[in-house]
């Protein structure tokens, strides 16, 4: 879900730098310092899973993990992103120092609006309810980002209508994939180590 540099108009790059800078500002309020190496895992998985990706037009279909990382982190992912964003950048030229703001956004916002919308099912004693809100968290974090990349394209201008609908549709299976992920990680943790889970939502 990576954009490429030069799409985007000043005015949604200067939105998603604010937005970012917003976001990251919480989350680095939030965060417990003594889970720094638990936020540094995360980031570099997703950092790991983001490398493979197929190009859709401007932008990228690839695995991103946030729905997980919004299980673990809450608004603590949107530093977690960025840090990882900002080394795909630099180091393999996915998307792009100027499209930094609008990518992490498209990534990190989801995975907050998943912590707040699931963490209660995910942390139902009922392995049924747990695992099914766990599936829509990790599918919904990929839903969510993909309709904030579409509408990004968007608004870089109506020839990028047809791309944004091909992105969404491609990203289908991702859903599916991220769901199943996101699934099983926190039945495992639960069974091995379920104060991980417990220690984000204590917050």
């Amino acid at each position: 879900m990576h954009i490429s540099e030069g799409v985007l108009t000043a005015q949604v790059l200067g939105t998603g730098m604010a937005l970012t800078a917003v976001g990251t500002a919480i989350g680095l309020k939030k965060v417990d310092y003594d889970r720094i190496p638990q936020v540094a895992i995360l980031s570099a998985a997703f950092f790991v899973a983001s490398l493979v990706h197929v190009p859709i037009g401007p932008a990228n279909v690839h695995l991103i993990l946030n729905g997980l990382m919004g299980v673990f982190l809450g608004w603590v992912a949107f530093p977690a992103i960025l840090v990882g964003l900002i080394l795909q950048a630099l180091l393999f030229q996915f998307g792009g120092l100027t499209t930094l703001g609008v990518n992490t956004v498209i990534m990190a916002f989801p995975a907050v609006i998943c912590f707040y919308a699931f963490r209660y099912g995910i942390r139902s004693r009922k392995p049924v309810v747990s695992i099914s809100f766990s599936f829509l968290c990790g599918s919904g974090g990929i839903l969510l980002a993909g309709l904030l990349l579409a509408f990004s394209l968007v608004f870089a201008g109506d020839h990028f209508i047809g791309v944004a609908k091909l992105v969404i549709i491609a990203h289908l299976p991702i859903m599916v994939i991220e769901g199943l992920v996101t699934a099983f990680a926190v039945k495992f943790l639960k069974r091995v180590k379920p104060e991980m889970l417990e220690a984000v939502y204590a917050r």
